[in-house]
């Protein structure tokens, strides 16, 4: 009889959803799995009817090629299973295998046939099954709330058997939805706003404006560390780093201050953009919250997003600080957003910027600036990192 062999079995869902699409984004949670588990000793990667196997290696280690999955876009759930022929007696050693060393009061087995022709339903295999297990372990049947479910999924060439099914993130794979620009200041709500995209199949660019060397590089460290995180997500990162300090010393000189909070954003807005195109972005993604701060009011949001000619997307527009802190600290982003910096939104900022700018005001406001100077400066004084996972690997080239 074949032996056991461990996988990790994947099932996803909205991408079930699709139509035509469905193969190319199957492709993609194909791939970023390969890619994800890399490092950890994984076999290949096989599309089957409704799931996707990840068949380990004689190395790998089953629990650390799991903990990765789980960290996939796309991915509703995972288990580390045991793969053997679908027949039945070669099932039961994998069962017991499974309960083997749990302790539980209460199971029950849940059988699902891929195909309709196997000569046992489902019932049946449940019963025949269950018995083995009753006779082992002496613990008792509770189809409504058992203390342990093994999942037995029959295919017409194999058989997966496995308990402790691990939810994913799911969503979509990253790299299904096209490219945008993430706007990230270092704070608590960027970071999380650039994941949300992620998990929509968005490959996610980043942008860092910084005032060096007016302040110190303290948001740069920053800023790495994120995109270094985020990385863990996507599996590798481009990060701009674009000096934004002698755009703002500009600012100063020629726009009353209550202006010139909305001014550095419509800026922000344009240079971003201007990276957007070149990297074949279609959209821009931004961490704000209406009402924080007073550029998140309506009136100021209109007037920040009059500059922009693509889309600009906020996907915590509607979430409290509480609810973004508590999705920061799930993704490992909060503690390093909470170390204290000097990034370029603590200076040239005046005490009391206005909240409701109208159009006229905007625009006489930046009528004494050299617009398209300051975004052509801002944009080709950018450094350009690049961001690996799992390798890690960072270089710096010119932007």
């Amino acid at each position: 009889m074949a032996r056991a062999r461990a996988a990790i079995i994947v099932h996803y869902h909205e991408i079930s959803l699709k139509g035509g699409t469905r193969p190319m984004f199957l492709r993609h949670l194909a791939r970023n799995l390969e890619r994800a588990a890399a490092d950890v000793g994984p076999g290949r990667v096989r599309q089957l009817t409704g799931r996707i196997v990840l068949e380990l290696g004689e190395h790998a280690d089953p629990e650390a090629v799991k903990q990765r999955v789980m960290r996939v876009c796309g991915v509703a759930n995972c288990a580390v299973a045991w793969r053997v022929p679908s027949q039945v007696e070669a099932m039961k050693p994998a069962v017991l295998r499974v309960v083997e060393g749990r302790e539980f009061a209460s199971f029950r087995i849940t059988a699902r046939r891929a195909f309709k022709t196997y000569p046992m339903t489902s019932v049946e295999l449940n019963r025949e099954l269950g018995t083995l297990v009753q006779e082992r372990t002496g613990a008792r049947v509770d189809l409504h709330d058992p203390e342990l479910t093994v999942h037995v999924e029959v295919l017409p060439a194999e058989t997966f058997v496995y308990a402790d099914r691990e939810p994913g993130p799911g969503g979509l794979p990253v790299g299904g939805s096209g490219t945008v620009v993430a706007l990230l200041s270092g704070g608590i709500d960027s970071p999380v706003a650039a994941w949300r995209l992620m998990k929509r199949g968005c490959r996610v660019v980043f942008v860092h404006f910084h005032s060096v060397p007016y302040l110190p590089d303290t948001s740069q460290v920053k800023a790495r560390a994120l995109v270094e995180r985020l990385t863990e997500w996507q599996y590798d990162s481009r990060l701009h780093l674009v000096p934004f300090g002698e755009v703002q010393r500009e600012v100063v000189l020629a726009v009353p201050p209550p202006a010139r909070v909305v001014v550095y954003r419509r800026l922000m807005v344009r240079i971003a953009e201007a990276i957007a195109r070149r990297c074949g972005a279609a959209a821009l993604v931004t961490g704000e919250s209406l009402g924080q701060v007073a550029s998140q009011t309506l009136a100021n949001l209109s007037r920040i997003d009059e500059v922009a000619t693509m889309p600009v997307l906020r996907p915590l527009i509607g979430m409290d600080k509480l609810e973004i802190t508590a999705e920061a600290q799930r993704l490992g982003t909060f503690e390093i957003s909470i170390e204290p910096d000097a990034d370029c939104c603590t200076l040239f900022v005046p005490k009391h910027p206005a909240t409701r700018m109208t159009p006229d005001e905007v625009r006489a406001a930046e009528a004494r600036l050299d617009l398209p100077r300051l975004v052509a400066m801002a944009v080709d004084g950018a450094q350009v990192e690049t961001f690996e996972f799992p390798a890690r690997t960072r270089a710096a080239v010119a932007g």
